[in-house]
């Protein structure tokens, strides 16, 4: 009973990279994705669905991440950003994890959209 609009889908790891499925290829329109310290693992192959072409995402990653490289965030983000997103990409000085400067960059993100 939720209009989609007001839906944001959001994943860590590898709920970031379903995410990114879910989001990219939902067929009514949704407010946002935000993927946190995971990567694009269908990239390569995705159908984006028209509803959701222009869909804003937040991607937020730590640069000291031992299970997924900031470099898969930063492959992800560029490839976002071929496909027509727009993209905000943030990074924090953290291991594979979450830190309150990162919920409250969430918090503002998230008070954009709504």
């Amino acid at each position: 009973g939720i209009d989609s609009k007001r839906i944001i889908i959001a994943g860590f790891s590898q709920g970031g990279a379903v995410g990114y499925e879910a989001a990219l290829t939902y067929p009514k329109p949704l407010a946002g994705l935000m993927a946190h310290s995971t990567y694009f693992a269908t990239a390569g192959d995705i159908q984006v669905n028209e509803a959701n072409a222009q869909l804003p995402i937040l991607v937020q990653h730590g640069t000291q991440d031992p299970v997924v490289p900031e470099v898969l965030g930063q492959k992800a983000c560029a490839i976002l950003k071929e496909k027509g997103f727009s993209v905000a990409y943030q990074t924090y000085p953290m291991p594979h994890s979450l830190c309150l400067e990162q919920v409250q960059d969430m918090q503002k993100w998230l008070d954009e959209r709504f």
